[in-house]
């Protein structure tokens, strides 16, 4: 018996369409599936990559929103273009970006203050040892 993979990575927001805004016109991210009544969802996922992003609402205080938990990091293609476009969308930076060996970082907020980390990935380098 062992664990696969993970699911799903759940953020519970207060105003889905504001939220469902943020997510998919600010992030571009497209919905794979949503629970509820069509014009008012309580459940929407989002598939990137192999993993799954849902926005959760009406969970009450079972699964409250909180910057202070835990933060999805979502691996972006043009990370410079996604700084430009969130400023533009004035989405709030918690960290702003940072270049480290191995990647560029920011943690940003959603609508309910749920921290996003948006990384980009440096090559990997080999270095050769000498036996």
């Amino acid at each position: 018996m062992k664990i696969t993979e993970i699911a799903f990575t759940g953020y519970p927001v207060t105003d889905m369409q504001r939220s469902r805004d943020f997510y998919e016109k600010t992030l571009g991210l497209s919905v794979s599936r949503k629970w509820g009544q069509d014009d008012d969802p309580q459940w929407v996922e989002y598939d990137i990559g192999s993993g799954c992003l849902a926005l959760i609402t009406g969970a009450g205080n079972k699964w409250p929103p909180a910057n202070a938990g835990p933060a999805v990091a979502l691996e972006v293609d043009d990370f410079d273009g996604f700084m430009t476009k969130l400023r533009t969308a004035g989405t709030k930076f918690l960290w702003e970006p940072q270049d480290s060996p191995m990647c560029r970082m920011a943690i940003i907020l959603d609508p309910d203050e749920n921290r996003l980390a948006l990384h980009h990935r440096k090559p990997t380098t080999t270095s050769k040892q000498s036996s």
